[in-house]
């Protein structure tokens, strides 16, 4: 009987283990790397755990539409966004059909993204390397960053008209700062040693800059674009909010005028999903350019 009293708390020892075993398998850090003494803090897969979130917030979402937790009004189910998203594709809805509003957004907000790309990154680079340009562009950037984009819509209204390139501008002003500031922020990441490496080598000013500055900057510039063109999609409904046709924001604030919640919850999906497919996008572009980052 000793003996048997005695195997019972090695039984749950062992349950415990395996149980703790599996958490740290899920949480812990990843894989030792040769010459680490522990795994990085956040390495390692996280696929499968994005998986299992994704399908329980879809089931959770099913369960609390379809036994009516939430009104409709206010929550409804998969079934009718998904019959919402078959039938917008093919026939109109406020102005056009899916394709149609899906387009004209991802112009607009591709256009001021391109803008920003070609604007922001040489002005936050010339932030970096060169005080006056620091003098003169940090000042306007820090004073309007912190507004939103809704507090200067009706200056660009009364600026530029109600016509594409006031759309446009708008979003490319939600995307230059962070875009900017991400690039100046770069340029201070750039270790000394490589510099002056550079020079006593006979490299020019400009080669500097290519070859060494741009180059350790190039991480935080994809950071910058990444957290710019996620800034100009939250901006897009904004643009959108003043005489426009068609266009995702659009489509999203007429179907809320009208209590049409399907079409709501449908435009949300769609504008997250291509941002976050840009998002996978960027992270492709981080790996292909700036292999070092993380190690």
């Amino acid at each position: 009987m000793a003996t048997k009293w005695e195997e019972v708390p090695m039984s749950d020892q062992s349950r415990s283990n395996g149980f703790a075993g599996s958490l740290g398998n899920i949480f812990g850090a990843g894989p030792v790397q040769p010459g680490e003494s522990y795994g990085a803090p956040g390495s390692g897969r996280s696929l499968s755990i994005s998986v299992v979130t994704a399908v329980l917030i879809l089931g959770l979402w099913w369960v609390a539409s379809n036994y009516e937790w939430v009104k409709p009004l206010f929550l409804p189910t998969p079934q009718s966004v998904f019959h919402r998203f078959i039938t917008i594709s093919q026939e109109p809805f406020s102005g056009g059909t899916l394709w149609d509003h899906t387009s004209q957004s991802l112009m607009r907000v591709f256009s001021a993204f391109f803008l920003a790309c070609i604007t922001a990154i040489p002005v936050g680079l010339a932030m970096g390397i060169n005080r006056i340009a620091r003098g003169i562009f940090d000042p306007p950037i820090e004073f309007y960053r912190p507004i939103p984009p809704l507090a200067y819509l009706p200056l660009t209204i009364i600026w530029l008209g109600i016509d594409e390139s006031q759309k446009i501008s708008l979003i490319f002003l939600a995307i230059f700062a962070p875009m900017a500031l991400a690039a100046r922020a770069g340029v201070r990441s750039v270790q000394i040693e490589q510099i002056h490496a550079a020079y006593s080598m006979g490299a020019s000013r400009m080669q500097v800059i290519w070859h060494i500055i741009f180059k350790a900057a190039l991480p935080e510039i994809l950071t910058g674009m990444r957290i710019g063109i996620g800034f100009g999609w939250t901006t897009l409904v904004a643009a959108e909010m003043v005489a426009a046709q068609v266009g995702l924001g659009h489509m999203v604030l007429d179907a809320a005028e009208f209590l049409v919640t399907e079409v709501v919850f449908m435009g949300i999906i769609v504008i997250g999903a291509i941002a976050y497919i840009f998002d996978l996008m960027m992270r492709l572009v981080e790996k292909k350019l700036v292999p070092w980052k993380g190690r």
